[in-house]
């Protein structure tokens, strides 16, 4: 049989080591493995499409990016007749199965996909860790690792000059990165999607901290898709094909509404793209290579309409439907160990 594999979405760290993975199972298997480029985009017209061997993936595990290039392409959006045209292109290839890696976006494509006859199989990649039937996506530890050092070196300026910093970390929807990486790097505020951000409050947990415990600087760390309880944060309104907005800007209102109202020197940081680019950790590696020897040996068995997961500390099949059905965001009794340690 003939495979092909295609990552999509935002890039991520370990996509490599997934694909790695496909290509050398999928051969221990007697599979052809096919890497389609630019994602969804490149089952599109023109195909675009490479042949995937041993020797053309060694060298790859500890890159980051992905040598399969990426887009937020979504086929179900435009052209009007795309799904049309992957159908078409993928028997034109004679492609008998699909390893999709991504998100929620790239996934949800692959479910519906999946309910039109196509053989999927989907592997999670994000590096915000929202995606459901998985208790860990691969790229976040490498994105809390970056966060973590960045807050780590914040304290230090922050300390020397007697400042409030505000860092925005990665996080439309779920604070995952925010909470653990808060967490982890010593936060004294931590402010996420999940939670509408009451700046009184915030503002006080810094005012009890400089007033009553001798510190004169403070940390916080805000998820880019944070919310204010009375208002919505700054967004630039453009949107991408699976209708998201470009977000931005919700660190500097939050250093700005500090500063004013406390009247303490406050400055932002924002990390960006600096979170999930570069080389993955460790632990990334072994789990985005357990993924890709689970997605193979998924299309080996007829194993299709399924994602590889991790469940304890065991890689499992779990429906694309039941994965892509919901979000999962920051379980309340992790936020609230974090909460232990404001102000």
């Amino acid at each position: 049989m003939k495979i092909a594999v295609l990552t999509g979405g935002g890039d991520c760290p370990g996509l490599n080591a997934v694909i790695r993975a496909v290509v050398r199972r999928g051969e221990q298997h007697g599979l052809e493995v096919m890497g389609i480029r630019e994602g969804w985009r490149g089952l599109l017209d023109p195909p675009l499409h490479d042949r995937l061997t041993r020797e053309a993936t060694s060298g790859i595990l500890h890159l980051g990016g992905t040598i399969l290039g990426t887009s937020r392409t979504n086929p179900f959006k435009k052209p009007a007749n795309g799904p049309e045209m992957v159908l078409k292109n993928l028997k034109a290839l004679n492609v008998g199965a699909v390893v999709a890696i991504g998100g929620e976006d790239t996934l949800g494509v692959a479910t519906k996909f999946s309910s039109m006859g196509i053989n999927m199989v989907g592997v999670p990649k994000t590096i915000d860790n929202d995606l459901s039937g998985t208790d860990l996506t691969f790229g976040f530890d490498t994105a809390v690792g970056i966060a973590t050092e960045a807050i780590d070196r914040l304290h230090s300026t922050a300390e020397a000059h007697k400042r409030v910093i505000v860092c925005e970390v990665m996080g439309r929807h779920a604070g995952w990165i925010a909470t653990h990486a808060g967490m982890a790097g010593g936060a004294d505020v931590i402010l996420i999607p999940e939670r509408p951000i009451d700046i009184e409050k915030v503002c006080e947990h810094i005012r009890n901290r400089h007033r009553t415990q001798g510190k004169n600087f403070s940390i916080v760390v805000v998820a880019e898709g944070a919310k204010f309880a009375q208002k919505e944060s700054t967004v630039n309104e453009k949107l991408d094909e699976f209708g998201h907005v470009r977000l931005g800007g919700i660190g500097q209102q939050i250093a700005d509404m500090i500063e004013q109202r406390t009247g303490y020197e406050t400055r932002v940081t924002v990390l960006g793209h600096i979170q999930r680019g570069g080389t993955p950790t460790a632990f990334d590696r072994v789990l985005a290579t357990r993924f890709g020897v689970h997605a193979a040996d998924m299309v080996a068995r007829g194993e299709f309409g399924k994602m590889a997961a991790l469940r304890g500390t065991q890689i499992v099949s779990v429906a694309l439907q039941e994965a892509t059905a919901q979000l999962k965001t920051v379980d309340p009794t992790l936020y609230a160990v974090a909460e232990v340690f404001f102000g």
